[in-house]
């Protein structure tokens, strides 16, 4: 249940953002959602670990429940009311899968996220096994990772909002350099240690990137779009995990890496036809109001 309706609740959160604000300002308010829940995800599995490991798992479950009241309560006091104005019918969302944008949009999404949670998903075991570090060092490590989440969604409201297109060729082309850097490094501790405040800098980047190229290539279906967004991410994560997985079955845990640089190239092909699909979108518009 929970799993079913986290994300129902973040994709009304990035809707209610957006629509509270204007259309240039609604990178940063989406930027502000996320930088909520990448600090919910920092900060609340080591509370909670911790919580269940010193008391009991009983009352690490009772910290979700009062964390989880209270976000009851937050939302009726703090969210505006906001009627529909015009109620979409499910075949007006669905009519955007017709979009050759919005399939380009998926199918970049899907990639970039499963080449980020593809190799995160070992990224433990990777720091244990090549790089050779205690697991306390390991823990600090993906603590910087989270932390950076939060700097890189600030970073991107911004960059978002005065140069979109930018931001969605830099993104999977300095996850692969540093990916590489991943790969080449790995047995030298300072380097990863740079190497992943970076990278968890690009994650947090990313995701704000990613829900705003899938919004925007369906603005008239907005719930809809972040629907997919989520779909997508997730879709990622899943696949991801398993191909990297795949490459460690195969070769050792250094090669899981390899997984997410085959993600990432191919994500570029579809970052740019999807560039390239609303750039055409643009003319054709304007070509029919001259």
């Amino acid at each position: 249940l929970p799993a079913f309706l986290h994300p129902v609740y973040v994709s009304m959160a990035f809707t209610v953002a957006a629509a509270s604000v204007s259309k240039e300002k609604a990178p940063k308010a989406v930027a502000k959602v996320f930088i909520g829940v990448s600090a919910g995800m920092v900060l609340g599995v080591p509370v909670t670990s911790y919580i269940a490991s010193e008391v009991s798992y009983s009352m690490g479950m009772l910290f979700f429940t009062v964390v989880n009241a209270l976000v009851l309560v937050a939302t009726i006091l703090f969210v505006p009311s906001m009627p529909v104005k015009e109620k979409l019918s499910y075949g007006t969302q669905l009519s955007v899968l017709k979009k050759k944008v919005v399939w380009y949009s998926i199918l970049a999404i899907t990639l970039i996220n499963g080449a980020l949670f593809g190799f995160f998903s070992y990224m433990s075991d990777y720091l244990k096994t090549i790089t050779g570090v205690s697991y306390t060092v390991i823990s600090t490590m993906l603590l910087i990772y989270g932390m950076a989440n939060i700097i890189g969604n600030v970073i991107a409201g911004k960059q978002l909002a005065v140069n979109p297109v930018r931001s969605m060729i830099m993104i999977p082309l300095a996850l692969l350099a540093f990916y590489i850097g991943v790969f080449a490094l790995g047995e030298w501790l300072m380097a990863m240690a740079v190497i992943i405040l970076i990278l968890g800098i690009l994650a947090g980047y990313g995701q704000n990137t990613m829900q705003y190229m899938i919004t925007h290539a369906a603005p008239e279906a907005p719930d809809f779009a972040n629907g997919l967004y989520l779909l997508s991410a997730n879709l990622g994560t899943t696949v991801g995990a398993a191909v990297c997985g795949l490459f460690i079955t195969f070769f050792n845990t250094r090669y899981s890496v390899i997984g997410s640089l085959v993600f990432l190239v191919a994500s570029i092909v579809f970052v740019v036809l999807r560039i390239r699909a609303t750039q055409s979108e643009r003319q054709i518009r304007m070509e029919m109001t001259a």
